[in-house]
C-alpha cells in the first residue's frame, strides 16, 4: 500500500528547482514518485512505506531549497 504526503517548500521559481527537488527526494527509500511544482511551491511524494519528515527535510536541504512543512 502506498501514501501520498504533499510538502510545501519555499525557494522553488522554475522546472530545474523543481527538477533538483525531484532527484534528491526520489533518492529516499520508498519513494516511487515525486512532483514537484514551482508555481505552487508543493511537492507531492508517494511512497510504499511511511515517510520521514526529517529524511524529506534533508533532502530538500541538499536541492538548496527549504521544507516549510506538510502542506
Amino acid at each position: 500500500m502506498s501514501t501520498t504526503t504533499v510538502y510545501k517548500v519555499s525557494g522553488m521559481t522554475c522546472g530545474h528547482c523543481e527538477s533538483a527537488v525531484r532527484e534528491e527526494v526520489s533518492a529516499l527509500a520508498g519513494v516511487s514518485s515525486v512532483e514537484a511544482v514551482a508555481a505552487t511551491g508543493l511537492v507531492t511524494i508517494t511512497a510504499t512505506e511511511p515517510l520521514d519528515d526529517e529524511a524529506v527535510r534533508a533532502a530538500v536541504d541538499e536541492a538548496g531549497y527549504e521544507l516549510s512543512g506538510r502542506a
